[in-house]
């Protein structure tokens, strides 16, 4: 599954499990609190990089550092309702596969089955 972000104004921003593209993601992003993703993006480098953005690295840290850092477990567990509900937006054919070719159609739809996840 791809790495996640929400700006301020609640825009997901998706890349795919990357780290060279990690910090291409959250790099001209604002007013961030906190930058949550999984252990496969754990590096010094990005860590840095969040940091100098005055953000919090929510990142679980990998098994074979050194020096374990600490993280926040329970804003951690909300990265969990950001993959279930992509994972319920792909249910959508429509949106799985791409059937629009023009992005404002593409995007309409993902509006309409985001209101529909949210009222079911």
């Amino acid at each position: 599954m791809g790495q996640f972000s929400v700006d301020a104004l609640g825009h997901f921003y998706c890349v795919a499990n990357n780290i060279t593209e990690a910090a291409n993601l959250i790099d001209g992003m604002e007013n961030v609190g906190a930058v949550v993703a999984d252990k496969a993006v754990d590096a010094t480098s990005l860590i840095d990089c969040i940091e100098a953005m005055n953000a919090t690295a929510v990142i679980p840290p990998k098994a074979n550092r050194k020096v374990l850092r600490s993280y926040d477990k329970h804003v951690y567990k909300s990265r969990n309702l950001i993959e279930r509900f992509f994972a319920r937006l792909k249910q959508f054919r429509r949106i799985a596969t791409r059937y629009d070719k023009l992005d404002t159609r593409f995007e309409a739809f993902i509006s309409i089955a985001a209101a529909l996840i949210w009222l079911a």
